[in-house]
């Protein structure tokens, strides 16, 4: 029986991987800041008219904080393993608008065995406040 190596992706390949996806290039998103040892992934996101609640208003849409948020989740444990890992289960509490020009997403993995990886992912505003919550449950398998 032989070891199963693992590629990580560095912030390079996470970034040339969105920039690939016809729905996640979409989200125009940006590798923020990457650490393997505490397992923890930030992801910006940039206001865009498509992700607008209402027209004018910087209020993004909920749909687009949910894609945010699972892309992050996802990747907090993919990054670990060379690419994107299957969404077993999604759940978002939404605190208040996120209103502004950006919004930055940190995935927490808080364990990660060989069949549920589980993530915890906050969605800041540009001042730094917390407007969603998430919790991902993932396959850790690439996939």
């Amino acid at each position: 029986m032989s070891d199963k190596i693992v590629e990580r992706l560095d912030s390079s390949q996470l970034a040339a991987v969105f920039a690939a996806s016809p729905f996640m290039s979409t989200l125009k998103l940006e590798v923020l800041h990457m650490d393997y040892d505490k397992a923890e992934l930030r992801v910006g996101m940039p206001l865009r008219p498509e992700f607008e609640r209402r027209v004018g208003t910087k209020q993004f849409h909920g749909g687009a904080i949910a894609s945010l948020i699972d892309v992050t989740g996802d990747f907090a444990v993919g990054m670990m393993l060379g690419g994107g890992v299957p969404t077993i289960n999604l759940r978002i509490d939404y605190l208040k608008p996120a209103v502004g020009d950006a919004l930055s997403a940190l995935a927490r993995v808080r364990r990660s065995g060989k069949t549920v990886a589980v993530v915890d992912i906050d969605v800041m505003d540009e001042k730094g406040s917390v407007v969603a919550l998430g919790r991902g449950t993932y396959y850790p398998q690439r996939g």
